[in-house]
């Protein structure tokens, strides 16, 4: 099946310079279960034991997707402090969260994972302690830190591993009614199709989610039609959160979800959708419409397409989900 899959990819005019196509090992995303803490500080009198008493340990994995090879993937995690290169800087505080080599990820069973826990211990303390330092509003809007991700082919290159953060974030409750950030979900998926040239949908119906080879019947589309898939959101999936401002007051938001669309076969006519109102306060479409590969560059068989959905929010909340189309010729 992956060798079928290479020669498509090879044949997809876009797959070499459209990002949203993966036809090689690719860092999707990285979540925490706890992307934010919210914690108790006595501002007079911190003390730093009582604040880590407080902060529960943070499971942190992350969706690494290389669907053309078959190949054994080797990795580490490491916590430091926020860098703008994904990279803990050497001399900095860090600690190795955990390491490994896992199977392939796109078809072993059961579905490998890569992950870490961050623990309230003194390598965090000592990670916020160097934040702090360096914080110019001294945690005023909370403190980041992250977990740094290296994984590549095991027997690969390292020089040609992949770097991917995953920033957390640590805030004093403050105001009194702040509380700490949960990661966004769905509902379901719709999707439907129409022909390329035209508006005219069918009737949405729910997607499946899981990845190809945990989908013995995926959802079967034509070669060469405009395919919408649509993100349904639940009711309150959106928070309400406060944060404080420099005037020693208070500002209200609502949360804006955004999607990050990527397949291995096919075209997308946008790969981000959702994000804040415009400037009328018209709300932006959470779909995207999808574009299966045409009968030549099937090859004349079946060819399955993987997609990814990367839910986000603005708080560093983030939610993955996986799905598979199968495109006949």
């Amino acid at each position: 099946m992956k060798s079928s899959l290479v020669i498509a990819a090879l044949c997809a005019c876009t797959s070499f310079q459209n990002p949203d196509i993966v036809v090689d090992i690719r860092v999707l995303a990285v979540d925490a279960d706890k992307p934010e803490q919210v914690i108790d500080v006595d501002f007079t009198n911190p003390q730093p034991q009582q604040m880590l008493a407080e902060i529960q340990p943070a499971t942190v994995c992350a969706l690494v997707v290389d669907p053309f090879n078959t190949r054994d993937l080797r990795w580490s995690m490491t916590l430091c402090n926020y860098s703008e290169n994904e990279r803990c800087v050497d001399g900095d505080p860090q600690e190795l969260l955990g390491s490994g080599v896992e199977p392939d990820p796109d078809i072993t069973d059961p579905e490998p994972t890569m992950c870490a826990v961050v623990q309230p211990d003194a390598a965090l303390l000592a990670v916020v302690e160097h934040e702090l330092a360096n914080d110019d509003l001294k945690g005023l809007q909370g403190v980041d830190y992250e977990v740094s991700l290296r994984v590549g082919g095991v027997d690969g290159d390292p020089s040609l591993d992949l770097f991917a953060e995953k920033t957390l974030q640590l805030a004093a409750r403050l105001p009194p009614n702040r509380t700490a950030n949960t990661n966004p979900y769905l509902d379901h998926v719709e999707v439907s199709m129409a022909d390329n040239d035209s508006e005219d949908f069918s009737t949405p119906v729910t997607l499946p989610l899981g990845r190809c080879v945990d989908q013995p019947t995926p959802f079967v589309v034509p070669a060469n039609k405009k395919v919408r898939i649509n993100p349904i959101e639940p009711p309150g999936v959106r928070e309400t959160y406060v944060l404080p401002t420099l005037d020693g007051k208070s500002e209200t938001f609502t949360e804006s979800l955004t999607y990050q669309w990527t397949a291995t076969l096919g075209k997308f006519d946008n790969d981000a959708t959702g994000g804040p109102r415009d400037l009328a306060g018209n709300e932006p479409p959470l779909f995207t419409d999808w574009f299966s590969p045409t009968g030549d560059q099937l090859g004349g068989s079946a060819q399955d397409s993987t997609l990814w959905i990367v839910q986000r929010d603005e708080r560093y909340g983030v939610h993955w989900y996986e799905t598979c189309i199968r495109v006949q010729p």
